[in-house]
């Protein structure tokens, strides 16, 4: 085995697809992931997802205070646990399921390498869940990373893109070679880097910012008027034209701001039982 790879353990279990377990080995690319953390002795570190605890181990050598590790798996949840400095908790919980608002007030840096299957659901959760964030960098799917990083007009701009921007400024750091992985995935990866806003998203417009976004990028190619006319929502010709936005623009145009003031507008009707339920 190579010095720039990471080994498994002896007789691990068979690697679960379902968990999306492609877990990384190469040092170097932990060492990098690192690099991008600003971490100080009293900082505590949330790692999702370690596995075979590759990122795990470079870690424990950076500054913090706490490291609290989340695992889905039961044998490499055990496997951390034993392998754990002091300072390393490791918990078996579900990341998806996971309470982050337990995390409020305690000033946390989070990371995980993300499996491919919940990272956009994942992101999205955490984006409006930790009040108190530090900072967040992640591994994902390059595809994703793209749609994280996207501004308007961009192809790969959509719910997510906006959704995430309206708490956190993504920075898309560099992308990773499936060789870095076993096993390796069958595209690209790339790291994220997330700092938070000082003004995000207001708590009372979660519920209606959520249902616009919903309702206009499930219609991405419609015009804005038709997807609000069709909606049968209430007039909306002046605050369109008070927002700056044309009737004819399309959801892929419109900036994450604009989105959060139409959002403020139409909160009532957004949020109402006969549509939220």
């Amino acid at each position: 085995m190579s010095k720039e790879h990471v080994a498994l353990p002896s007789n691990p279990p068979k690697l679960k697809k379902a968990l999306g377990q492609n877990f990384l080995h190469n040092p170097s690319v932990c060492a990098r992931i690192c690099a991008l953390l600003d971490l100080t002795a009293s900082d505590q570190i949330l790692e999702i997802g370690p596995g075979a605890g590759a990122l795990t181990k470079h870690l424990e050598n950076c500054p913090h205070s706490r490291l609290l590790l989340v695992e889905k798996d039961h044998y490499w949840a055990r496997e951390r646990q034993k392998a754990a400095k002091e300072s390393t908790l490791c918990v078996l919980a579900d990341a998806l399921r996971f309470d982050y608002t337990r995390l409020k007030g305690q000033h946390f840096t989070i990371v995980g390498n993300l499996p491919y299957n919940i990272a956009s659901p994942l992101i999205w959760t955490i984006a409006q869940s930790v009040t108190d964030l530090k900072q967040a960098v992640f591994m994902v799917q390059k595809e994703v990373a793209e749609r994280l990083a996207a501004r308007p007009g961009q192809k790969s701009y959509g719910a997510l893109s906006v959704w995430v921007q309206s708490f956190l400024k993504p920075r898309l750091a560099f992308t990773v070679k499936p060789g870095n992985f076993t096993p390796p995935p069958k595209v690209d990866s790339a790291v994220v880097h997330f700092s938070p806003l000082s003004e995000p998203l207001a708590p009372s417009l979660h519920a209606p910012f959520n249902a616009l976004l919903k309702l206009c990028f499930q219609k991405r190619r419609k015009q804005l008027a038709h997807i609000l006319r069709s909606a049968q929502l209430p007039d909306f010709s002046a605050v369109l034209a008070d927002l700056g936005l044309a009737a004819t623009c399309r959801p892929e145009e419109i900036p994450v701001k604009s989105f959060q003031q139409l959002a403020a507008f139409l909160a009532d009707v957004l949020t109402g039982p006969e549509r939220m339920g």
